[in-house]
C-alpha cells in the first residue's frame, strides 16, 4: 500500500504502535480524534450468492444496515466472520484497510469519512496505520459506490 502512495505522489504520515483492535484503541495510540479513523468492515451478503462488500465508514460511525442494503440492492447483509475476513484480505480482523480493490472486493464509502481533511488507518497490520488527506484516499480507492448508510 505504501508504494502505492508514493507511486500517487500521495503524502502519508506512517505510524507504528501498539496492536490496535478497535478504533477507540487505534484512536487513543494515534492521538487522533475517533471521527478521523477508517473503520473497513467486510460484510458478506445472505444466500446462495455470498457476495462481499468492504464498507468504509468513520470510526465514530456504525452502519446503517437498511440503508446499505437498499443502496446495494441487498436483502440482507450480515458481518464476515473472523475466518472469512482473513480468507477474503488476508488482514486481522481490526487491520484491514480500505482499499478493497486490492483485495478484489468492491468497497462502498460512506460520505462521513470525506467529512475530515485528514483520515487514518491501519494498512493490513494491527501495529501499523496512516494519515493521509481524504481527498487522496478517495484518488486510490475508486469505490464502487459512495452514499450515506451510518448512523452515530
Amino acid at each position: 500500500m505504501l508504494e502505492l502512495f508514493k507511486e500517487k505522489r500521495i503524502d502519508y504520515t506512517l505510524y507504528d504502535h501498539a496492536p490496535v483492535y478497535t478504533s477507540e484503541e487505534a484512536s487513543r495510540v494515534r492521538n487522533v480524534e475517533l471521527k478521523t479513523g477508517v473503520k473497513a468492515m467486510l460484510v458478506r451478503e445472505k444466500g446462495p450468492e455470498a457476495h462481499f462488500l468492504l464498507v468504509d465508514i468513520a470510526a465514530d460511525r456504525r452502519i446503517d444496515f437498511p440503508k446499505l442494503e437498499a443502496l446495494a440492492n441487498v436483502k440482507h447483509f450480515r458481518f464476515a466472520t473472523r475466518e472469512e475476513v482473513l480468507a477474503q484480505t488476508k488482514c486481522e480482523p481490526g487491520s484491514v484497510h480500505p482499499l478493497g480493490r486490492l483485495f478484489g472486493i468492491p468497497t462502498y464509502l460512506d460520505n462521513s469519512v470525506l467529512e475530515n481533511e485528514f483520515v487514518n488507518f491501519n494498512i493490513g497490520l494491527l501495529t501499523k496505520s496512516v494519515r493521509i488527506r481524504s481527498r487522496d484516499l478517495l484518488k486510490v480507492m475508486d469505490p464502487s459506490l459512495r452514499g450515506d448508510f451510518s448512523k452515530v
